[in-house]
C-alpha cells in the first residue's frame, strides 16, 4: 500500500532543531561521510525528488524513506541558500575524511619548523575551502576579500605555530604536541571573520517568521560569525587535545617504538574517531536557523520593521552558515 504524502513536509526538521540533542541527530545524518561518495546523478535524482516534493507532485509509488534520503543528499550536498550544489572537499560530509587526515598529520609532524609550516598552510586552504562553501550565500565576497583572509589566516596559524614551538622548547614534550590547536584556535579566529567580512560590513539577511526579507543586520552577522567560530574550534579541540595525551601514552610502549612508521597513520584513524562524533556535536551547538529578538538589532533597521509591519515582531531569523 502506497503512503499518503498529502501532508507530508519534507522541509520539516525529523528532529527538534530547538534543542541540542535534536540539532545533534539532524547533524549525524547530514554530515555522514558516506554520502561523499554518492554519485553525481543521484544527488541529482535527491534535488528534484525534493523540489518535487516542495511542489506536491511527487512521482507515484513514492515512499516517505525515498523522501527522506532525497532530504538527506540534498541537505548534505546543497547550500541551504542557493539550492547550488557545492564542492565536495567544502561540505560538512567531508570534515572526517578531510579532517582527520588533516589533523593526524599536523599531531604527527610538529616538531621542525618547515613541517609545521606546510601542514598549517594545508590546514588553512582547507579551512578557507570549507567556510567559503557554507558561508550565507545572500553576502557575496569578492576574491580579493577571499584572498586576504586566505593569507591573513595562513600567516596567523604558522606564526602561532612557529612562535609556541619556539617558547615551548623546554616545556614537557606533551606541550609541544598541543602547539597544533593553539595555532588551529587562532586561525579560525581570524579565517572565519576575514572570509565573512562582507556580512559583518554589509550585514546578513534576516527574514521574518514567513521567511520574507526584512533587511540586512551587522549585530546578527556578528552573532553568527561568533557561533561559527566556537564551534570550529570546538569542533577540533577534543582530537587536538586528547590524541597528544594518548599518543604520549602509547608511543612509550616498547611495541609502539618498533612501528613508528605506523604512527603517523595511527593518529590519523584516532583524528577521525573524534571527528565522526565532533563533528555533528559540534554543528549543533547552535541552530543554523538563527532567532534573535528585534529588540537587538540595529535602531533603524528596527524603524524599518515597524513602519513595514505596523505592529510588534518580536523575532527576526537568518542562516548563520556552518
Amino acid at each position: 500500500m502506497e503512503a499518503d504524502l498529502s501532508g507530508f513536509n519534507i522541509d520539516a526538521p525529523r528532529w527538534d532543531q530547538c534543542t541540542f540533542v535534536g540539532r545533534v541527530k539532524h547533524f549525524f545524518n547530514v554530515t555522514d561521510p558516506r554520502t561523499v561518495l554518492v554519485p553525481e546523478r543521484e544527488l541529482d535524482w535527491a534535488k528534484v525528488m525534493v523540489e518535487k516534493s516542495r511542489m506536491g507532485t511527487v512521482p507515484p509509488g513514492m515512499r516517505v524513506e525515498q523522501l527522506l534520503y532525497a532530504k538527506k543528499l540534498y541537505d548534505s550536498a546543497f547550500h541551504p541558500d542557493t539550492g547550488d550544489k557545492m564542492n565536495v572537499i567544502g561540505r560538512m560530509s567531508f570534515q572526517v575524511p578531510g579532517g582527520m587526515i588533516i589533523t593526524g598529520f599536523m599531531l604527527q609532524f610538529y616538531r621542525t619548523i618547515p613541517a609545521v609550516i606546510f601542514w598549517q598552510w594545508v590546514n588553512q586552504s582547507f579551512n578557507a575551502l570549507v567556510n567559503y562553501t557554507n558561508r550565507n550565500a545572500a553576502s557575496p565576497t569578492s576574491v580579493r576579500q577571499m584572498a586576504v583572509s586566505y593569507v591573513t589566516a595562513t600567516t596567523a596559524a604558522v606564526a602561532t605555530a612557529v612562535g609556541m614551538n619556539t617558547l615551548t622548547k623546554r616545556a614537557p614534550p606533551l606541550v609541544g604536541r598541543w602547539v597544533p590547536f593553539a595555532a588551529v584556535a587562532a586561525a579560525n579566529c581570524v579565517n572565519i571573520p576575514m572570509m565573512r567580512q562582507q556580512e559583518l560590513i554589509q550585514g546578513i539577511c534576516v527574514k521574518d517568521r514567513n521567511h520574507n526579507e526584512i533587511g540586512h543586520s551587522r549585530r546578527a552577522a556578528a552573532i553568527g560569525i561568533t557561533q561559527v567560530v566556537i564551534s570550529r574550534i570546538t569542533m577540533a579541540a577534543p582530537g587536538m587535545i586528547l590524541l597528544p595525551v594518548i599518543m604520549e601514552r602509547l608511543e612509550k610502549l616498547r611495541c609502539m617504538k618498533r612501528i613508528q612508521v605506523l604512527h603517523a597513520p595511527l593518529q590519523v584513524l584516532l583524528s577521525g574517531c573524534f571527528l565522526i562524533f565532533m563533528v555533528p556535536v559540534a554543528c549543533g551547538l547552535f541552530p543554523q536557523k538563527c532567532e534573535l529578538p528585534v529588540s537587538y538589532l540595529e535602531p533603524e533597521l528596527q524603524d524599518t520593521i515597524k513602519a513595514k509591519y505596523g505592529e510588534p515582531v518580536p523575532y527576526v531569523y537568518f542562516n548563520k552558515g556552518l
